[in-house]
């Protein structure tokens, strides 16, 4: 089995312990030889950086080469596979992202609604620019791209890179809400295969079976409507937001039990409930802050001072997992069947052929091919193609420096619909992200 070359973008982020970790649990499945990490923050990277030198000599002493490097030549070279990860702006502009919207009585969110419009239009600029240096490094390397909002940016890169095939938009929600499935069913996350039809952030799994072809749907259901689901992901399990978050697909399930909803579909089916639990001064973004982010450096530190990582309880959780037997299955051919995001072209029948789905595909060398899902039912269907039309409004408005198609955008999403609202809500957004959207101001 050939050992992978393996660059990480964004390796400043808080995810990327995390990540080295499913590395490490998942080494048998995907071998490394040498390990890359990549950012435009220096700093916060070294801290990750650092603590992987001393976990990589523990548990990963065959990786023959790991560095950090700030120089795109040097991290774009001769590597099979990239991970990106960026967040363009931080927290800091996230925090903004969602105070903005609920400061007009509407969802403020990462992914969701205006935030997620805003942190999507920074994000793809930066998408392009780096699927461009890679390609100038590496053109056969496969790209795995799970940079939020994972649907915009799919839409993007869709349109600038039509026929670059071996790049792979990957969101770990549906397996981290399956990690909990698992775990009402007393099986493990890897026994489940999931039916699923959507966008991303936006979807149903219509059945859940087991390998042995056994329907566990209707078990699952009944569970959640009797004594609900927990989020159990060790990156999630300890996060209040997260489980209240878990505990609202009893509700979901409820109001339309046809389908076992994706867990952000909370935000678009109950807009006003997700406002009114939100405080200003202490957003999803501000928790994250004060929460993950120094929890995750001052780990880092004490690994660093202590020049071991034996004194800390290490995990390895679904979102690296899911990503690293993702690239297992490209690299070897493997076949496996994984949600992922692509272009639609016929996978749900009833549906524009050029929507960037989110539905189970097998995952060869030759690329993702997706499972035939057939034609989606009325109330799913509507759903989808305002969500749809907002997406694509959203990245026309990026290369056209549109202000009107944010505003059109927004009037076709769940969380905001009312025009005035909508009108407001871009005014502002533009204005806090205009060092990053100057096509809207010329």
């Amino acid at each position: 089995m050939k050992k992978q070359n393996l660059t990480v973008v964004g390796a400043g982020s808080t995810y990327t312990l995390g990540m080295m970790n499913s590395l490490i649990a998942e080494k048998e499945t995907f071998p490394l030889k040498r390990v890359v990490f990549y950012d435009i923050d220096a700093e916060r990277q070294e801290s990750n950086a650092k603590a992987t030198e001393i976990l990589f000599k523990e548990h990963y002493p065959e990786v023959e080469e790991f560095i950090y490097t700030t120089d795109k030549a040097v991290a774009f070279s001769d590597s099979d596979f990239f991970f990106i990860q960026i967040r363009t702006g931080g927290l800091e502009a996230r925090e903004r992202d969602e105070q903005i919207p609920l400061s007009h009585g509407c969802v403020g969110q990462e992914t969701c609604g205006a935030g997620g419009m805003a942190y999507g239009l920074r994000s793809i600029g930066d998408m392009i620019e780096l699927v461009n240096d890679i390609r100038s490094y590496s053109t056969e390397a496969w790209i795995l791209n799970y940079t939020n909002p994972a649907a915009i940016v799919a839409e993007a890169l869709n349109r600038e890179f039509p026929d670059d095939k071996r790049i792979l938009n990957i969101c770990d929600m549906p397996a981290a809400i399956m990690v909990s499935y698992a775990n009402l069913l007393g099986c493990e996350f890897w026994d489940l295969v999931p039916e699923y039809f959507g966008l991303n952030h936006y979807g149903w799994f219509t059945k859940i079976k087991n390998k042995q072809g056994q329907d566990l749907t209707s078990e699952i259901k009944n569970i959640i409507l009797n004594q609900g689901i927990s989020a159990i992901d060790p990156e999630i399990a300890d996060d209040p937001s997260w489980q209240a978050t878990f505990k609202n697909m009893k509700t979901m399930l409820e109001d339309n039990p046809e389908f076992l909803p994706n867990t952000y579909l909370q935000y678009y089916l109950y807009p006003e409930k997700m406002v009114s639990k939100e405080d200003l001064t202490n957003t999803r973004g501000r928790q994250v802050i004060n929460g993950r982010e120094k929890r995750v450096f001052e780990l880092n530190q004490r690994i660093i001072e202590a020049g071991t990582t034996s004194n800390e309880t290490l995990h390895a959780d679904i979102h690296g997992r899911y990503m690293v037997r993702v690239a297992a299955s490209l690299a070897y051919n493997m076949g496996d069947t994984y949600l992922v995001i692509v272009p639609n072209n016929g996978t749900i029948s009833n549906l524009q052929d050029d929507a960037m789905v989110e539905v189970p595909c097998a995952l060869t060398n030759d690329g993702p091919k997706a499972f035939s899902v057939g034609a989606i039912p009325t109330f799913q269907k509507g759903m989808i193609e305002s969500q749809l039309g907002y997406e694509k409004l959203v990245v026309d408005a990026w290369y056209e420096g549109n202000k009107q198609k944010l505003v059109n955008a927004l009037t076709l999403n769940r969380t905001v619909i009312n025009v005035p609202k909508a009108k407001a809500i871009v005014d502002e957004l533009l204005v806090e992200n205009s060092k990053y959207l100057p096509q809207f101001f010329q």
